[in-house]
């Protein structure tokens, strides 16, 4: 064989053997989302898979909705802990539905390793034209001359904003009239309409109509400003002792080797924290969190905790 024939050959050969080596070096990876397309957890779920690309081969979003996301959490609870199916998810099912559900098919702590905390989004306190309150405080002097008399809205009951009205009653001491609905739009119509007082609801879903002044968010839930309203002060600043935000977050199944977890801990760190990353997920309303594995069972214990009590003070039990 000519000498230019075999270096050639032993040019391909090695070319052939980096890339074997290089497939192998990148595991693939599954993503589960237990939501419909172009909702916020699979718009979330596809720019973490778009970034893990360099890490992870091929990235697959796999979308099964159904159940307000348990059916995909028992995919993950069922799959091999081989740190190749994971799931992007909100915090509601980690946190809530321990609470709320009755029965569940799934223990939030014991069937699931966490692997990192993407991003954490907060509320707003919302006041319509019938509410007559530019402030918390006016909402709070309002509500203590005639308990019960003033309203608030949220997109349904047992949801968040639900509970996030709860606490802040029993933060301020305050009686409010919940009125659940089918949906953010209805809550928001009811709201300008003057059939309510009050709207909770995601900042991100009623920032709109504050910039419209339509109606006004009086206060933030979280433990600082919302940069899509940094007008605003948080109920800390406005005097009520409530700090509440939910969060997006990648689980794995339970008993994740070690290797794997890692992996996937590292990339999740590296990808969240890139700035480009975290310029979207700030235009998305998104504070870019990145976080590592026990930070995340850290933050699932603080507000499995956080919920109990306003949870149960609704009675709500779902089965």
């Amino acid at each position: 064989m000519p000498p230019i024939t075999r270096r050639l050959l032993a040019s391909t050969l090695l070319l052939l053997a980096t890339t074997a080596a290089q497939a192998q070096a990148k595991p693939p990876l599954k993503i589960l989302v237990g939501f419909p397309p172009s909702g916020s957890a699979d718009v979330l779920a596809r720019l973490v898979a778009d970034a893990l690309k360099d890490d992870f081969s091929p990235v697959v979003v796999d979308n099964k909705p159904g159940a307000g996301g348990r059916i995909a959490l028992g995919m993950v609870k069922n799959a091999k802990p081989d740190g190749q199916t994971v799931i992007v998810l909100p915090s509601g099912p980690m946190v809530l539905f321990p609470h709320v559900y009755k029965k569940l098919d799934y223990d939030a702590v014991r069937d699931f390793t966490p692997i990192s905390q993407i991003a954490r989004f907060q509320f707003g306190v919302v006041a319509g034209p019938a509410s007559g309150a530019k402030s918390v405080g006016d909402m709070i002097a309002k509500a203590k001359a005639n308990p019960g008399a003033s309203s608030y809205g949220t997109p349904g009951a047992g949801t968040l904003p639900h509970f996030m009205g709860v606490l802040m009653e029993q933060s301020s001491g305050i009686q409010l009239n919940h009125v659940p609905f089918q949906g953010g739009a209805p809550a928001n119509n009811a709201l300008l309409g003057g059939h309510i007082d009050y709207k909770f609801d995601v900042v991100s879903e009623t920032a709109e109509l504050h910039h419209s002044g339509k109606a006004r968010i009086i206060a933030v839930t979280g433990s600082k400003r919302d940069p899509q309203v940094p007008e605003v002060p948080t109920l800390k600043e406005s005097g009520i002792n409530m700090e509440a935000t939910a969060w997006f977050a990648m689980y794995g199944p339970a008993g994740l080797n070690g290797e794997a977890l890692a992996r996937l801990e590292k990339a999740m760190v590296k990808i969240v924290r890139d700035p480009a990353m975290k310029d979207k997920l700030v235009k998305l309303g998104y504070e870019p969190i990145g976080s590592t594995s026990a930070e995340l069972a850290a933050a699932q214990k603080a507000d499995l905790a956080r919920w109990e009590k306003p949870i149960k003070a609704t009675g709500v039990q779902l089965d």
